[in-house]
């Protein structure tokens, strides 16, 4: 396909992920030839079916019971982060919307992404494809290394107690919850991939749903043609 760098896709697991966390998976979606705008008529009808669709189907007192919130906030703690702090961004991004309030402006797909997420609570990533350089590894990050998410002002320096997704040449995520500046969505982007990031207590099912969903809101707001959509489990 012209104008598309082929990308393999292969995931790997570090021995300390797989010993810690042996049920986690990711699903990976790819949209090829998409044209990313900072706002159009699709995304704004899409936003209000979204938010009309979540605000009947959940509430903020009972929110914190639902199996998938659960599952996100009891993975979070066994990370030591504290989830009613910094929340698992699919919670955090229906909470927003269930407090009456927009969710924020980026651009036509990472707005598309962000109302999947939203709607399935699951996190999702979308990258630049362009930019990565697989194949990818789930792994703890080494002691001061160094990564810069969007909106940072700075670097940052890791710990080995934080888990991140990673291809050969940088940190793409702090897992599920902060992605890197360098392989963002921008205008320029003309193909993405989608993460879905599984936890303990989530199906396979549900996170290949969750990026169906990304992927088909980003083809109605911004067109595109899907290549693939994959689980990766440790065995695969």
């Amino acid at each position: 396909m012209k104008g598309v760098r082929d990308i393999q896709i292969r995931v790997h697991w570090s021995s300390g992920v797989s010993e810690k966390f042996p049920e986690l998976s990711i699903c990976i979606g790819i949209i090829n030839n998409i044209h990313v705008e900072k706002e159009n008529e699709q995304i704004q009808t899409l936003k209000k079916t979204v938010y009309k669709e979540v605000r009947a189907k959940y509430n903020l007192e009972t929110l914190k019971d639902n199996p998938t919130v659960r599952a996100y906030r009891d993975f979070y703690w066994k990370l030591d982060i504290d989830p009613t702090k910094t929340r698992p961004s699919g919670e955090a991004l229906l909470r927003r919307v269930l407090h009456v309030k927009e969710l924020p402006r980026i651009s036509t797909v990472v707005d598309a992404y962000n109302l999947a997420s939203m709607k399935t609570i699951i996190p999702i990533s979308g990258f630049d494809k362009d930019r990565l350089n697989p194949p990818f590894q789930i792994r703890f990050a080494r002691n001061g290394e160094i990564f810069t998410g969007i909106g940072m002002s700075k670097p940052m320096p890791l710990t080995d107690k934080m888990l991140v997704l990673a291809d050969e040449k940088q940190i793409l995520c702090i897992y599920p919850y902060r992605d890197s500046d360098y392989t963002k969505i921008t205008g320029q982007t003309r193909n993405v991939l989608v993460v879905g990031y599984g936890t303990p207590g989530i199906t396979e099912e549900q996170l290949k749903e969750a990026v169906e969903t990304t992927l088909s809101y980003i083809r109605l707001v911004s067109g595109g043609e899907t290549e693939v959509v994959k689980v990766f489990r440790k065995s695969t």
